[in-house]
């Protein structure tokens, strides 16, 4: 019952809800006063024939013609009669077979069904709920950090300001509540002034509107905006945003730094405090052909997390043997990467430009990050608006191999895609990867779920956007513990589980039982232990650093707790 009271009440409150009763009303009224007018006329024209009925039996006759029953036990004898039935029926199947289910559809079952719908989407939260994640927009960086969210165990709330796609996200399984986002009461009800983080995900204006109303009800509660121009930078901060994320810039350093082709230095993609991860090009070293423990790059104080092979990576191992296309994954000091560069940097080393297919804000933006570390490059865009260097760009489609070859294709140690579109960028990478077999493809997704295509269409490293865009928010909850290396790669810091208390390094099983590999662990005597013996203690007190893939790192929460 409290249901069906819920949905009354819910239709009453519909802006249209006294306009659909009164149209009822009017046509029960009009109807009413035909089905007593016809039974009076009736009586009058039976009477004339010499037949007497009751007032009742007319009600009942003009009832049986005007829903086309005419059951045909009472009938007139004359033409009047007969054109007078005629009448009736032809009024009532307008009134009762046409105008009536249609008001009654329209005016009364079709609120109804809003009403139940809308009973079932929530529009506040529970007043004792607090450390939740409150979101504004299912776009894929939204969508990606909720599955982080659900990984570890935070709750969230998704603001949708329109019922039917409220609705469609709540039978898809999302917490979602139903409100505006210029509303201060909105984020009242969504209890803002208690949760971990705000995430506002929409266009730079709505951005800031958002901001603007959530400072009213919650002035302290971190919250997080995206920003699509350099230029909303310092005015969602005046709106009171506490963190701006430019994804673009984001984006487009990730991929600078992965580009290792054309020499054999050492780049960093990752730091947590001194240690550093980085990344090298063995292809035409002496490293090529050797097992990592012929190479023995211990003796350089470097370690070896993993290996890239056109774009598959693979854990190391003492027996992982490197070759002609290995990128190895390295941890280490800058003094012990400053090392393992005097001994390699003479080698696999190229002058010609990185071509970038893509000069939007992507493809400046990776450009911008080359040129601050002297690269060269060359910028494939067809949209002549998006040209701000013309000397090195090449206006043209990149999905057009003379184009690709003006550009310097044949020459380049990397092509770096930069597109949105995640399709555009599939044919690309197999059309780079099959002219030229050696060179080294770094590609941005857009959508998470692409990066393994991408991957197997031969880029050796894919950043996804959404991916990405979800570890920044989630480190802004946990304290900047996670850092992405490549999509589904990461660097993360835990507390030493009690399982492991007392265990060595070795003994604990780790990297066997999670694929994990820890790189680091910080003692609150001796600080950080970069590339830690496999002998060492780990204690309560420790804090360790891993390395691992998306399914390692879940592996790890799943076998440990941490203590």
């Amino acid at each position: 019952m409290k249901t069906v009271s819920v949905q009354i009440a819910s239709v009453l409150q519909h802006r249209n809800a006294k306009r659909n009763i009164g149209a009822l009303v009017r046509l029960f009224v009009v109807l009413t006063a035909l089905i007593c007018i016809y039974s009076v006329l009736f009586h009058l024209i039976m009477m004339r024939e010499g037949q007497d009925h009751s007032w009742l039996t007319g009600f009942y006759w003009t009832l049986t013609v005007m829903s086309t029953l005419g059951f045909g036990d009472i009938t007139f004898h004359s033409d009047l009669g007969r054109v007078f039935s005629i009448f009736v029926l032809l009024t009532g199947v307008v009134f009762l077979l046409i105008l009536l289910p249609f008001t009654v559809i329209q005016f009364f079952y079709v609120p109804w069904v809003e009403a139940q719908a809308a009973a079932r989407t929530p529009r506040e939260l529970p007043e004792n709920t607090r450390g939740h994640v409150i979101l504004t927009n299912n776009d894929p960086v939204s969508l990606s950090f909720i599955k982080k969210l659900e990984k570890f165990n935070y709750e969230y709330v998704l603001l949708v300001p329109e019922i039917e796609e409220a609705m469609r996200l709540h039978d898809l399984g999302f917490n979602i509540v139903l409100g505006n986002f210029d509303d201060p009461e909105t984020f009242k009800r969504v209890r803002a002034d208690q949760a971990a983080l705000i995430v506002s995900a929409q266009n730079d204006f709505v951005n800031t509107n958002i901001t603007f109303t959530v400072r009213q009800v919650a002035p302290e509660v971190p919250l997080a905006a995206s920003a699509d121009k350099t230029t909303s930078l310092e005015v969602l901060k005046r709106a009171g945003a506490t963190e701006v994320l430019n994804l673009s810039e984001m984006m487009g350093k990730a991929l600078a730094r992965c580009m290792v082709g054309g020499n054999a230095f050492t780049h960093v993609v990752g730091s947590v405090d001194e240690l550093l991860i980085a990344e090298a090009n063995a292809s035409r070293t002496p490293l090529v052909g050797k097992t990592l423990r012929e190479n023995n790059l211990s003796e350089l104080g470097v370690s070896v997390i993993g290996v890239w092979d056109r774009g598959d990576f693979q854990n190391a191992t003492p027996d992982t043997v490197v070759g002609e296309h290995t990128i190895m994954l390295l941890a280490g000091s800058a003094e012990q990467f400053l090392q393992y560069d005097e001994h390699f940097a003479i080698y696999n080393n190229s002058v010609n430009p990185v071509v970038i297919l893509g000069g939007g804000r992507v493809g400046r933006a990776t450009a911008k990050a080359l040129e601050a570390r002297g690269v060269d490059y060359r910028v494939v865009e067809h949209d002549i608006e998006n040209v701000h260097d013309t000397e090195r760009t090449i206006v043209g489609d990149a999905a057009d191999p003379r184009v690709l070859r003006e550009a310097g294709l044949d020459d380049a140690p990397a092509v770096i895609i930069t597109t949105h579109d995640d399709n555009l960028n599939t044919y690309a990478a197999i059309y780079c990867r099959s002219v030229r077999p050696d060179v080294l493809v770094i590609c941005r997704s857009t959508l998470e779920r692409n990066a393994e295509t991408l991957h197997r269409a031969g880029a050796d490293f894919v950043f996804s956007y959404a991916s990405m865009g979800a570890t920044s928010l989630l480190n802004l909850i946990k304290g900047r513990r996670i850092i992405s290396i490549a999509e589904g790669l990461d660097v993360f810091r835990l507390g030493v589980p009690k399982s492991l208390e007392g265990k060595t390094i070795v003994e604990s099983g780790v990297r066997q039982q999670t694929g994990c590999t820890i790189v680091a662990v910080r003692d609150a005597d001796a600080g950080l232990m970069i590339n830690p013996p496999a002998h060492m203690v780990l204690e309560a007190s420790h804090e360790m650093v891993l390395v691992g893939s998306m399914k390692s790192e879940s592996d790890f929460l799943k076998h440990y707790s941490e203590g």
